[in-house]
């Protein structure tokens, strides 16, 4: 929702364009983008220039529909242009005001098919990036569709390096990320990461994906990447009916990694929220049954190891309350869990629980002690299964207190039954329309949902902020049963490819780094302070404290830090990093007057000296500093920790010594 409006949009005025006119351009608010959209030999174009240099070479636009050819486009026939600078307010985020500064051009492509006979080309030009999306207005309402082509192109000329992972695998988005030449690329996910030798980092993704399916890139090995969506499984990518548009196709372009990961674009083109009121969600910070089952100490099927249990429950309330965390997630408390679940996703109920876990007494146990219980909701990938009882579990949810819900859909990729028995991709439009639909009914009965397994983030929060978090990548449980488990460059690599998407719940935190693990391709690849640095690092309105109770009893010097971080922001800003090397973050949290800092490294050790410009000047902060100790190595010795404390301006620097796998975090306190 827009709170504060600084500037107004104005539409510019431009000259008459006439008919048949082949070239448009554009330039961004500080002239620092150029695109231009032409017609050539019955192709559609666009290219894009940074500072007179080109970006992106000419590069098809358009998409194919089914009982027609492809399109040949012959004329652009009508140029719109507009600007506009407005400012909105985040009811909870990484920045609480966002400024949308751009300037837009729309023009109306001409093709000899009926379905493309007049098709619009929104493009918004922003200084570090732009998004564009086409617009079918043309097509009668009501009028059914097939998309069965995306032509999309992005042309990239030079050398670049791309962190990706082959896209369309079994298990989603759970992949390790590799480091190779863009020219290797065969079909990857977005968002999609480039490093230049002209110096300049790129990211391809897509904003605003509602009710089309999730786009991937597929490289031709030359440079260009063209746009390949998930299909159905009758092979038609997307079915539409008249008229309608397309989710935004964004490029961020920055001189830094930390200018994409600092880019608030993908919110930008997101519509305002459709939630009136969302003050029943709160950002913040949470425990639970979870980590204990992944160690074996617990099950989430019923039984004598059963994790959840109201006892076992209440036991996680009491010490949430102790420590001032605000929630407790249990897993496995419904009926479902008892054989192969992810086979038998159809068994699970979502409204009965098992008969050692009491709901109602469970909520108001931790009501009583200002503790809300966070719900779980596993499918199993039996989606039928749970848009039956959807209705009615939000509506339990809500009559007991449970404000927000975690989701899942544990199943291969390819393998998740529709209503007809079809099997779908778990980000083609079928569960692209399933996730929005579990959100607006989970909005309507005040539930805030963090999707694990998910359709990936393309700044849909904006819009239904009850989107609180997601999955969408490897988290913390690969570093309890992976082989590999997560090595340390995947969370120096995680805040420019993922999480440019948006918030994730990675689930930090773990203390017992080792937990009985001799092999270190099994167990956690990072040391004490690494995980105390993820709390800032890897941004999310919840973090979870994803280790046992009596783990955290143990270290009260490093839990400290846990304790004392917020999870709701007024300004973050990436400091320092190379992708996969190493990230520097540093937030002020909203409303508030200290900083703090998060700061990770790959295998490698490494010394950071940060300037601490950021403070704001004037005023002395203790700096209150939670490091690797002498001799840590995630390797041999990870949990040499110690603490420290500083007295620091911000015409003062810090050196940061950080061990192989190491980090730094740091709270800047205020003192005058």
């Amino acid at each position: 929702m827009i709170l504060r409006t600084l500037v107004l949009s104005a539409t510019l005025a431009a000259p008459a364009v006439a008919e048949g006119a082949q070239r448009e351009c554009a330039q961004s608010p500080g002239k620092v983008i150029e695109v231009c959209v032409s017609v050539a030999d019955g192709k559609a174009l666009y290219e894009v220039t940074r500072r007179g240099v080109t970006v992106l070479a000419p590069s098809a636009l358009g998409l194919s529909f089914a009982g027609e050819p492809a399109a040949r486009y012959t004329a652009l026939t009508a140029a719109r242009r507009s600007s506009s600078d407005t400012s909105w307010e985040q009811p909870w985020g990484e920045q609480r005001v966002i400024r949308d500064n751009h300037s837009e051009l729309t023009v109306t492509l001409a093709g000899d098919t009926p379905l493309n006979r007049a098709v619009d080309i929104n493009f918004r030009l922003f200084d570090d990036g732009i998004g564009f999306r086409y617009g079918y207005a043309g097509i009668p309402a009501g009028q059914a569709v097939s998309v069965t082509g995306d032509r999309t192109e992005f042309h990239t000329l030079g050398a670049y390096q791309a962190w990706w992972y082959q896209a369309l695998g079994q298990e989603r988005d759970e992949y390790l990320y590799t480091q190779t030449d863009a020219r290797r690329i065969t079909l990857a996910e977005t968002p999609l990461t480039l490093k230049g030798e002209n110096g300049l980092y790129l990211s391809f993704h897509e904003a605003a994906l509602v009710d089309f399916p999730s786009m991937l890139l597929a490289g031709n090995g030359a440079g260009t990447l063209t746009a390949s969506l998930m299909p159905w499984p009758d092979g038609v990518l997307a079915r539409k009916t008249g008229p309608f548009t397309t989710p935004w196709r964004t490029v961020l372009i920055g001189d830094t990694a930390g200018a994409l990961a600092d880019s608030r674009i993908e919110l930008n083109l997101n519509e305002p929220s459709k939630l009136a009121d969302i003050s029943w969600f709160k950002p913040g910070k949470y425990v639970g049954v979870w980590w204990e089952m992944h160690l074996n100490k617990s099950t989430w099927g019923s039984g004598p190891t059963h994790g959840a249990t109201t006892a076992n429950v209440e036991r996680y309330m009491d010490f949430a309350a102790k420590y001032g965390f605000d929630g407790v997630l249990v897993e496995g408390w419904n009926q479902g869990w008892d054989g192969d679940w992810i086979a038998n996703g159809d068994k699970f109920s979502f409204t009965k629980a098992y008969p050692d876990f009491d709901l109602k007494a469970i909520t108001a146990y931790g009501k009583a002690k200002g503790v809300k219980l966070i719900g779980h909701n596993e499918t199993g990938g039996g989606v039928v299964n749970y848009e039956a009882q959807l209705e009615d579990a939000m509506k339990l949810y809500e009559s007991v207190g449970v404000s927000a819900v975690k989701t899942g859909y544990v199943r291969h990729s390819g393998d998740i039954l529709d209503q007809q028995g079809g099997r779908e991709w778990f980000a083609g439009q079928y569960m692209v329309r399933h996730n929005l639909r579990v959100a607006e009914v989970a909005a309507a009965h005040h539930v805030a949902i963090d999707a694990h397994e998910p359709v990936k983030d393309t700044g849909l929060r904006r819009t239904w902020p009850n989107m609180i978090s997601r999955e969408g990548a490897r988290g913390q449980e690969y570093n309890a049963w992976g082989d590999p488990t997560n090595p340390p460059e995947h969370v120096a690599i995680l805040p420019f490819t993922r999480m440019l998407g948006g918030p994730m719940d990675y689930t930090p935190g773990i203390f017992d780094i080792v937990h009985g693990k001799a092999d270190i391709a099994r167990r956690v690849q990072s040391t004490l302070a690494t995980q105390l640095a993820l709390y800032v690092v890897l941004y999310s309105p919840i973090q979870m404290a994803a280790d046992l109770p009596e783990n955290y009893e143990a270290h009260p010097d490093a839990f400290r830090f846990i304790r004392d971080v917020p999870t709701d922001w007024e300004t973050s800003k990436t400091l320092a990093g190379e992708i996969g090397d190493y990230v520097v973050v540093a937030r002020q949290p909203r409303g508030g007057k200290d900083w703090f800092l998060g700061g990770v490294t790959d295998e490698n050790a490494r010394k950071i000296v940060q300037p601490l410009t950021f403070l704001e000047p004037g005023r002395r902060y203790e700096a209150q500093i939670y490091r690797d100790g002498p001799g840590a190595d995630y390797r041999t010795n990870p949990t040499a920790f110690e603490t420290g404390r500083q007295m620091v301006t911000s015409k003062d620097s810090l050196t940061f010594d950080m061990a192989p796998g190491g980090g730094v975090a740091i709270r800047f306190r205020m003192l005058d």
